[in-house]
């Protein structure tokens, strides 16, 4: 059975959140909205602020909101706690709108990492922010941290400043950027905070918050979990720690020894014991060693090995075994390579984030630290262990807080309304929609989760769950009666964990269900089938849809939960996430074989079909992942048109900072091996690496292999593969050798989250061998269109007219042109009934 939660082991050395002494300003009782403004403070009787957070997202007053959440259980224990939301940093003066501070400032980014929020995978400004009112773009700087903290500094300089958020968490340490195409510094050292929180930091930072209160300098706050700091290396409370030296990633080889000049080769071969005798035959030579005669006697000379003479063994000192004593790893520190090792060496860069992911269990974590500078600017960056887990009712007490689950009143419209101009889309997406845990040990590389949140499941209590049903049921203001989501970073890892405390506090595995599921891990889904069934039977739920995504290979495990999913939480589709079909990414990844989705498949067939109902699959892939070779997307291209998916938004590899895949990126090693300067070319270590726009863009067509505008780059790259035999007109081919009226130009889907249709304006040309331009009528099925009901317009090639480049066509007539007889052959003008 499951190992709850409650009795991790984990959880006996963490002091629980609700043990601190309540603040003395607790008696101003609980905010209907933390404050953004000063009215707002004089009406809640405030003349200051204890802390005040500053955030690059709206302040929406919601559990999904990690502002929010910090917000509330600072108040929970008895500070004032104001919000500064989406600051101009232009200058300092909006940062001084609530005053000083009392204790400190809580400085984060978003929900987002603030590169990711405002670039594309192409490094193209994005003209949306989801965090935003009103959708719209540019409400916070680049790399939002670093400036939010120098603004803060700037208001009021003698405050502490204590960061957090997920910017923080992936760049705690010298990391890639890809934005820059640079290795840049910790962020600790960048922003110049006082202290850095990685992670969910409810426990850090109510640890810390009370030792500020209570007067402790914040630079002596060196001994929390889940912190990261500036130290000296001179500075005395680094002493006593046993540092462990991997700066280095391979030991001196094997030595050549140096040759004798005065030698002649054959003295040379004979002292290597080998020759150079054009009379030694190879096979003579074999039997010399082996001790034998040309006839396969043995030699008289070379009979028996002499059993006296026996191989040297090194074994322990008995009188020192005792001795001998592995240093504590709660005072042990492993040295990285310094921040200008790591910067101008891809290698020791990959070993570094190696190192940093094999430090992530809470329970067998070592601190790390990582030089940046040199001489007198020398500064050591030191990361503590992880923090330690939530227990459940830990988590019910986070969640339980007093939340408005709706954006600040800042952000309505004239009506009051949230709803139209002043949408925030992020909002809306979670608006009854209700997380039930934290956490994930699928160990995906190219994915942040496990670096924020770690691999240790922590889970709320049924109760506490249905409670927030209900809640959404009677006080959210729209709520028709779905409730969107029942999850979390994975929707059935509820409860899931290691059988022995012991062994989850030992383990030093990335993945629980990478290769395979691990044999001492629970996959027991009985705890969230019951949480289903007793919250769709609630009254006024009509209905309880699963949006998170779904970990189809711990699904499998458990027909019962599968059957209750697709039967009663389907709404039609259903989100996976395979990520690719072939086994050379997959290995980068660390996911499972489409096998696995394909027996996923057959259940989720099956029970829609006995429920008689008609759901479907929708599979997410990713384009451009470390690993992934051209072959590898025309092979997926392939499995795509063969199961009939037409993929409209699709994804490119982002390297995110820190991720393990980030770090195969840049430095073109496979960190899931142990890193050394000379990695074998084979496929457990040689890593190939998508760079460069046109061959990223070749990936992402692959994915988007229906769309007409990708037809003439996969046509070059089938011919430059040898794959000529995919291109053709028939259900067998991948492209057809047509190409309809586009525009030829790289049309991107993700603002629009679809494609210009090609029917009704794309009647395609081809060139014959007398060199007119004959017209095509494509099949109307390959253009999902229904028979019967398909009209295809063109404008046939004049005589003399130059073709394009790209489609081999003639730009396409618009407008009130269109609707005119064309020069040249009007017959393409036609109507196919």
């Amino acid at each position: 059975m499951n190992a709850p939660v409650d009795v991790s082991f984990f959880a006996r050395a963490a002091k629980p959140l609700t043990s601190y002494r309540p603040y003395w300003a607790k008696r101003f009782g609980t905010a209907p909205f933390l404050p953004m403004s000063r009215a707002e403070m004089e009406k809640l009787g405030w003349d200051s602020c204890d802390i005040i957070l500053v955030t690059g997202d709206a302040y929406v007053d919601h559990p999904s909101f990690g502002m929010a959440v910090i917000g509330r259980t600072l108040e929970a224990q008895g500070f004032r706690v104001g919000i500064i939301a989406q600051p101009d940093w232009q200058s300092a003066e909006p940062f001084k709108a609530l005053g000083k501070p009392n204790l400190f400032w809580g400085v984060t980014a978003g929900n987002m990492d603030s590169m990711i929020n405002r670039y594309t995978a192409d490094r193209k400004i994005r003209s949306d922010d989801a965090y935003t009112p009103g959708d719209v773009g540019g409400k916070r700087p680049d790399r939002a941290a670093i400036v939010y903290s120098q603004r803060c500094r700037e208001a009021f300089k003698d405050v502490p400043i204590i960061l957090g958020g997920i910017e923080g968490s992936l760049r705690r340490i010298a990391h890639y950027d890809y934005w820059s195409d640079k290795v840049r510094r910790s962020i600790v050292v960048d922003s110049k905070c006082d202290l850095l929180l990685y992670g969910n930091a409810e426990r850090a930072l109510v640890e810390v918050a009370h030792r500020i209160a209570a007067r402790e300098p914040v630079e002596q706050i060196t001994d929390v979990r889940g912190t990261a700091f500036v130290r000296r290396p001179d500075d005395e409370s680094g002493k006593g720690w046993f540092e462990i030296d991997s700066t280095t990633v391979d030991e001196p080889g094997r030595v050549e020894a140096h040759i004798n000049p005065y030698m002649t080769t054959s003295e040379q071969a004979a002292a290597q014991g080998s020759t150079c005798s054009k009379e030694d035959a190879p096979d003579s030579v074999a039997e010399k060693a082996a001790g034998t005669g040309g006839g396969g006697q043995k030699s008289p000379e070379k009979s028996e090995p002499n059993p006296a003479i026996q191989p040297m063994l090194f074994v322990a000192n008995p009188a020192l075994k005792a001795k001998l004593k592995v240093p504590p790893r709660d005072k042990s520190v492993i040295r990285l390579p310094s921040y200008e090792q790591v910067k101008s060496d891809p290698v020791l860069y990959a070993h570094a984030n190696r190192v940093l992911h094999l430090e992530t269990n809470p329970g067998n974590a070592r601190a790390l630290v990582q030089a940046h500078g040199e001489g007198v600017t020398a500064r050591d960056v030191w990361i503590n262990p992880p923090p330690i887990p939530l227990t459940t009712a830990e988590m019910d007490h986070v969640f339980d807080l007093h939340y408005a689950r709706g954006p600040h009143p800042s952000y309505a419209d004239e009506n009051g309304s949230h709803d139209h101009g002043t949408k925030i889309p992020a909002w809306e997406m979670i608006r009854f929609s209700i997380n039930i845990m934290r956490g994930c040990f699928g160990g995906c590389t190219f994915c942040s989760i496990t670096e924020h949140e770690g691999r240790i499941i922590q889970s709320r209590s049924e109760d506490s769950i249905i409670q927030e049903i209900e809640d959404i049921r009677d006080k959210v203001k729209g709520f028709t009666g779905t409730i969107s989501d029942l999850g979390g970073p994975t929707a059935n890892m509820y409860r899931l964990g290691c059988r022995s405390p012991e062994i989850e506090a030992a383990c030093r595995k990335p993945s629980c269900v990478y290769p395979g599921i691990c044999q001492n891990l629970t996959t027991d889904h009985g705890p969230l089938i019951k949480i289903y069934r007793r919250g769709r039977a609630l009254k006024g739920i009509k209905k309880i849809l699963i949006g998170s995504g779904l970990r189809y290979d711990l699904a499998v495990k458990s027909p019962e939960y599968v059957k209750e999913l697709v039967q009663h939480h389907v709404g039609g589709y259903l989100k996976i996430a395979p990520e690719h079909t072939e086994q050379g990414p997959l290995t980068k990844m660390m996911k499972p074989g489409i096998g696995s989705y394909d027996k996923f498949k057959q259940m989720f067939e099956k029970f829609s079909e006995e429920a008689g109902k008609k759901q479907f699959l929708i599979p997410y892939f990713i384009a451009a992942h470390p690993g992934t070779s051209d072959e590898d997307m025309m092979n997926l291209a392939i499995w795509l048109k063969k199961n009939g998916f037409r993929a409209d938004q699709v994804q490119t590899f982002y390297p995110s900072p820190m991720a393990t895949a980030t770090a195969m990126y840049h430095s073109g090693r496979n960190t899931l091996t142990r890193v050394r300067r000379q990695m074998r070319d084979t496929a457990e270590e040689s890593v190939d690496i998508v760079r460069g726009e046109k061959r990223r863009r070749l990936h992402k067509a692959f994915l988007r292999y229906h769309d007409p505008n990708n037809w003439p780059l996969l046509r070059e790259a089938l011919k430059a593969m040898g794959r000529a035999d995919l291109i053709g007109n028939g259900k067998q081919h991948l492209i057809p050798t047509f190409q309809p009226m586009t525009d030829g130009g790289y049309q991107s889907a993700r603002k629009k989250n679809s494609t210009a249709s090609t029917g009704g304006g794309g009647l395609g040309y081809t060139i014959n061998k007398d060199g007119k331009a004959v017209a095509l009528r494509p099949r109307p099925q390959e253009l999902n269109e229904p028979k019967g009901d398909v009209r295809f317009r063109g404008t046939a090639p004049q005589p003399g007219r130059m073709l394009t480049q790209h489609t081999g066509l003639p730009p396409r007539v618009t407008g009130s042109a269109a609707k005119t007889k064309p020069a040249g052959n009007g017959k393409a003008f036609k109507k196919a009934r």
